[in-house]
């Protein structure tokens, strides 16, 4: 799953020791969506290699690859974002055009489908649409 956004808190790093011993870090960002009502998304970025690879800041605009999982404990249920990739600026809008390419190609019988259409549309103008 994908969501752009921009980053509005960048919570503290947490850091700690698994039960083999080995060390683990994880970063938490808040998105909020560009939508016309916005969300607000708390996303985690887990591993030292990725939380250098996907250094984010306040104020950055950014595209969010996620997973969500969610797991039982004492019989109250979590959920966590874990991001897998962080791009900076919204990806999902600069690879529409490209997209969109290969759906206006794959349309060109449309034009004698439509032609029919508003041959019809023409002279029934004055009546309603039977649906």
């Amino acid at each position: 799953m994908d969501i752009v956004g921009k980053i509005i808190q960048v919570l503290p790093l947490q850091e700690g020791v698994s039960k083999t011993g080995n060390p683990w870090k994880s970063q938490s960002y808040v998105l909020e969506t560009q939508e016309q009502y916005p969300r607000k998304v708390c996303f985690e970025v887990f591993g030292e290699d990725r939380i250098k690879n996907n250094a984010c800041q306040v104020d950055d605009v950014v595209t969010v690859s996620f997973d969500i999982d969610s797991r039982e404990y004492n019989g109250r249920w979590y959920t966590s974002i874990r991001a897998w990739r962080v791009q900076q600026g919204n990806v999902l809008q600069q690879n529409a055009p490209a997209a969109a390419a290969p759906a206006q190609a794959g349309t060109a019988m449309a034009p004698a489908n439509t032609a029919t259409f508003d041959a019809v549309a023409q002279s029934d103008e004055t009546e309603d649409l039977p649906f």
